[in-house]
């Protein structure tokens, strides 16, 4: 019953990995097929990947990309310098200029969600640009204003590290969640310019506090693009059924994130995480939220994934478990693609 789905995803890393593969002379082909990615063009058509947001991040250490990643070295969430993280951001906008510019025919750089209706329709890959952490955002909002003119159009106030803007969640386990501190005065202005523009402001990495500021002075739907239930997985970087009701009241959305510390009650890297558990996650966002309210944020190519799912040719086998527990093809259709599309269209037009 029921055959493929197209996907439009909330959030993906795939950008960063081809900017830092490049960087240390190691040939990624996206077009052609990389296995070392989470995504590539081939995989993605195999399995209905039909486009999403595609993240541009800085890392902390952007001037030691060659040493091995260790998520407890206190270096990988230290604070950037904008102007670095402004150098690192224009590279890969234009890294990601350059892949639609050669393969026009494949992808397709979309700005708003007739764009994205029109490339699907044609087969291209869309690929709505969307910065993880405003860094690279000075403070009189020059480079907000040129980055938007670059196509920019979905901006995540923070990663989890502290930035001129706000605070990030820390990525540990917190059954009672700390609210941490929120948006400094900047951050509340970055947040009205953006809405003003018609940038979508993304919620995930926010503490909590940050969180309700922004609900205090967002006049547009508030989204989180990578987040999961805290009731169900009590990680920092998960959203409590308070903020869930928040979002849904101004008309949101969560998007999965498919991260398995972010999916489990134990908050462990266990990649033998099931299926089942996403599943839980996606129980209680439908719960909480309506119908209308959740969406796919897997993180591709930034996290850790369930084995079952593996990279994105996983996505089916997600799509069968749904509708094996029950969900109607009018529903998994809204979670894997409409859902992300109607926010859009009220976001960024």
């Amino acid at each position: 019953m029921g055959g493929q789905v197209a996907v439009f995803d909330g959030h993906n890393d795939t950008l960063l990995k081809l900017e830092i593969a490049e960087r240390l002379g190691r040939v990624r082909d996206f077009g052609a097929g990389e296995p070392s990615l989470d995504i590539d063009l081939p995989r993605a058509r195999e399995a209905g990947f039909a486009g999403g947001l595609f993240a541009i991040y800085t890392p902390s250490r952007v001037n030691a990309l060659d040493q091995p990643y260790d998520r407890d070295d206190p270096l990988n969430f230290a604070p950037v310098d904008q102007r670095d993280a402004l150098d690192f951001t224009l590279a890969m906008f234009a890294r990601l200029r350059r892949l639609a510019r050669e393969r026009p025919g494949d992808l397709a750089i979309c700005t708003d969600v007739a764009a994205v209706r029109a490339a699907m329709a044609e087969g291209r890959l869309a690929m709505v640009p969307h910065i993880e952490g405003a860094e690279c955002i000075d403070p009189g909002l020059n480079a907000l204003e040129v980055l938007y003119a670059a196509g920019l159009r979905s901006l995540g106030l923070v990663w989890s590290r502290p930035n001129a803007f706000g605070h990030g969640a820390p990525m540990e386990c917190q059954p009672v969640l700390e609210p941490g501190e929120g948006l400094t005065e900047m951050g509340e202005i970055l947040v009205r310019a953006c809405e003003k523009l018609g940038i979508l402001v993304d919620l995930s990495h926010l503490t909590e506090a940050g969180f309700w500021d922004v609900a205090r002075i967002a006049t547009k739907p508030l989204v989180a693009s990578h987040s999961n239930a805290h009731a169900i997985s009590p990680s920092a970087r998960n959203l409590t059924d308070r903020q869930l009701d928040a979002i849904r009241e101004s008309g949101g959305l969560v998007g999965l994130n498919f991260h398995v510390a972010f999916l489990r009650e134990d908050c462990r890297l266990d990649h033998d995480t099931p299926i089942t558990t996403m599943l839980r996650h996606l129980d209680h966002l439908v719960e909480r939220l309506g119908e209308g309210g959740v969406a796919l944020g897997s993180d591709f190519d930034g996290c850790e994934l369930p084995r079952e799912i593996g990279d994105v040719t996983g996505l089916p086998r997600l799509v069968a478990a749904m509708r094996q527990s029950g969900y109607g093809e009018p529903l998994i259709n809204r979670i894997c693609r409409d859902n992300w599309l109607d926010v859009l269209a009220r976001t960024i037009g």
